[in-house]
């Protein structure tokens, strides 16, 4: 079998490849060795469609029998390399928690890591409590809301839901201050929608919308019929007309991208100014920002203007309704299983076309994992993270950034003293790689085995203590905004930092036992996509210590603007939906990632090979292998209603064409599979976009 699938390989996907070894570069600067002797290739080709040609249609061609034999789990709304990792991943922590649990049960000490990560799991567990108490757990809460008998205390009650983490019309986080990347400040922006985008509620001529509108509302009176509302249809219908107005008042998902528009400096005593009639000294006072901040950040100025004019002209009623029904749609994972199923119904089934509930243990999983991420991320490094991962891992990312160095040298469309501040942000960039170096303590949380939902509300306080600590304090290096156990790496622009978290550097992203092609094109692309975030339309934005400052001459803007549009126009082609389309200004910072990424990996590869040739696997090249090694890390399905909420709220293109879409701008791709002109996977030179 193995034979006849490396002869359909020849015959129909490297036809006119390249078909001798690739050699380096630039060997005098190589940095890095090659892999041991006769390694694995690192390639599912098992997974590959001879039938399909590479220069047709690179990503089927990889994934194609993967994509024609392989079905979306039933709990899933997608599934593909990130969410197999995942799903690999919670059996790993399962036992973890179950062992803890069994501690916490018996001899552990209270106050301890494995009693509270025990004890969560176990309040998780206890179906037949949960179904005992019924709406008991929220009656403290439904009180408050039913207490409420002015508007003017309506702003408190806003403080009390951003405390908890709960849906509110606006709400603040704590980062660094953007222009002041030394001080930590409060942001406040707009919040408060229950559907994930603000399309679903205006675009009334998109049937598939407004028919989740329609499920949207019939969902909010099913749930106020479980928590007792006398007038539940009338509730939901102005519910929704509430949200929708809030939608109207909302910034696109594409205007949240401009970070210079969002940074709107405001002094305490000038927040009335903006909002005329709002109480924002109760809001403060309760928030605990008050006497911890002199300004906030107003990241939408004229949206909040909208709320106040809502609070102020909405009956009261209307607004004790819709707190009434966030409250149970943020409690719903936590209560009895009426809740659970109905929240599930409209959440996963009729927004995204999910047929079966998860287990309740990966549910328990994933709730112990956002309460008490940090403690059960150390346990899972000890288990499952080999030291000699990291340490190869430093290795990619060093030649990655050398790389970078190399590109950013060597451009042919920005100035001589542009570059030279490029080079200075790059040098400044900071690594984190597999788990912190400073664990957090969770020893101020409290958990109880008998108290799910108190667990879950003391859990989001404890959170929003940690953050409004931050102010007024020196900024925090060591932390970090992902836990180990994640799937997923990140850049952040204010720390100009690059995190990797241990979870991902797993197959098909990081294969030790493979060839460094395989690596390059997988891991090493992922590392030189958040790189590139430092240097997209936004995080070049950004300079080395994280201050939102223009540094880029007037020609270079018009230059990288240039080529920002090419990719918008190419993106803003792709159709993975009959009727919808990408938003090339939405996914713009990502495909530049995804582009520049990729090329800039290709380079690192070639400088690790230290003037070598690259070993010919499984009858591919290095350089097929590289960009193989790409395409295997995007293959996935999705399903339509999914797609369908990614292309309204996701900045990340549907991963075809991020397979696709990317390689099609790079000339290594070109010559390693021999794509020419007529080929489907073919663009003429002057349409390439290359940027870094």
């Amino acid at each position: 079998m193995k034979a006849h699938l490396l002869s359909a390989l020849t015959l129909a996907l490297l036809a006119g490849a390249v078909g001798a070894a690739d050699a380096a570069d630039t060997p005098a600067a190589a940095i890095g060795t090659p892999a041991a002797a006769a390694p694995r290739s690192g390639i599912a080709i098992e997974n590959m469609d001879p039938a399909v040609r590479a220069q047709d249609d690179f990503f089927v061609s990889l994934n194609g029998k993967w994509l024609a034999h392989t079905a979306i789990p039933s709990d899933r709304s997608s599934w593909g390399a990130f969410e197999k990792l995942d799903d690999d991943t919670k059996p790993q922590l399962r036992a973890i928690i179950e062992r803890a649990a069994a501690e916490a049960g018996g001899h552990a000490a209270s106050g301890s890591d494995a009693q509270r990560i025990g004890d969560f799991y176990a309040s998780f567990m206890d179906e037949a409590r949960l179904e005992r108490l019924g709406l008991e757990p929220l009656k403290e809460e439904l009180e408050r809301i039913d207490a409420v008998q002015d508007r003017r205390d309506l702003p408190a009650l806003i403080a009390h839901f951003n405390r908890y983490g709960m849906g509110a019309p606006y709400a603040f986080g704590v980062h660094q201050d953007n222009k002041d990347s030394t001080k930590y400040v409060a942001d406040i922006g707009q919040s408060g929608l229950g559907l994930p985008d603000r399309d679903y509620y205006l675009k009334k001529d998109d049937a598939k919308l407004a028919k989740i509108l329609a499920q949207y509302e019939r969902h909010i009176e099913k749930m106020l019929t479980l928590a007792d509302n006398a007038t539940p249809a009338a509730d939901a219908k102005a519910i929704v007309a509430l949200e929708t107005a809030l939608a109207r008042a909302q910034w696109t998902q594409v205007q949240l991208r401009d970070p210079v528009k969002a940074y709107n400096k405001v002094a305490l005593d000038k927040l009335n100014a903006l909002t005329p009639g709002h109480d924002w000294a109760g809001y403060l006072a309760d928030t605990g920002l008050a006497g911890k901040v002199d300004y906030v950040i107003v990241a939408q100025p004229s949206y909040l203007k909208g709320v106040a004019a809502l609070l102020a002209k909405t009956p009261l009623a209307v607004w004790k309704a819709y707190f009434q029904w966030h409250l149970l749609h943020d409690s719903a994972p936590y209560l009895s299983k009426a809740f659970v199923d109905e929240n599930f119904a409209m959440f996963h089934t009729a927004l995204r076309e999910v047929s079966e509930m998860e287990p309740r243990w990966k549910r328990g999983v994933n709730a112990t994992d956002g309460a008490l991420g940090e403690s059960l991320g150390k346990l899972y490094v000890e288990a499952h993270f080999p030291a000699e991962r990291k340490a190869r891992m430093e290795a990619l990312v060093k030649n990655l950034l050398a790389a970078y160095q190399g590109s950013i040298a060597t451009l042919d469309w920005m100035s001589p003293a542009t570059k030279k501040q490029a080079q200075a942000k790059l040098a400044k960039f900071t690594t984190k790689i597999g788990y912190p170096s400073k664990w957090r303590d969770y020893a101020e949380l409290e958990v109880r085995r008998d108290d799910l939902l108190g667990n879950a509300m003391r859990s989001a306080e404890f959170a929003y203590q940690h953050e409004l600590a931050k102010l007024g304090k020196p900024i925090d290096r060591a932390e970090w905004g992902m836990t180990p156990q994640t799937v997923n790496a990140y850049y952040n622009p204010e720390m100009n930092e690059i995190v990797f978290p241990a979870a991902i550097l797993q197959p098909p992203f990081f294969d030790a036992e493979a060839d460094d092609a395989v690596n390059y094109g997988g891991i090493g692309a992922v590392i030189g996509h958040e790189i590139s975030h430092g240097f997209d339309d936004q995080g070049a934005q950004y300079d080395g210590d994280g201050n939102l400052r223009d540094w880029w001459s007037k020609a270079d803007h018009q230059q990288f603007a240039a080529k920002s549009q090419m990719l918008v126009k190419q993106y803003s082609a792709f159709s993975p939906v009959k009727g919808y389309f990408v938003n090339g200004e939405l996914t713009l910072g990502e495909n530049i990632a995804d582009n520049s990424g990729i090329a800039i990996a290709y380079k690192a590869y070639k400088l690790s090979l230290g003037g070598k040739a690259a070993p010919v696997i499984d009858g591919l090249t290095g350089d097929q292998r590289f960009y193989m090694g790409f395409a295997q890390v995007w293959r996935s399905k999705v399903r339509e209603a999914q797609q369908i909420v990614y292309l309204k709220s996701d900045p990340h293109a549907p991963d075809q064409f991020r397979a696709n879409g990317t390689v099609r701008n790079q000339p290594g791709f070109y010559d390693a599979f021999g794509v020419k002109p007529g080929d489907k996977m073919y663009l003429p030179p002057k349409e390439r976009v290359q940027m870094w």
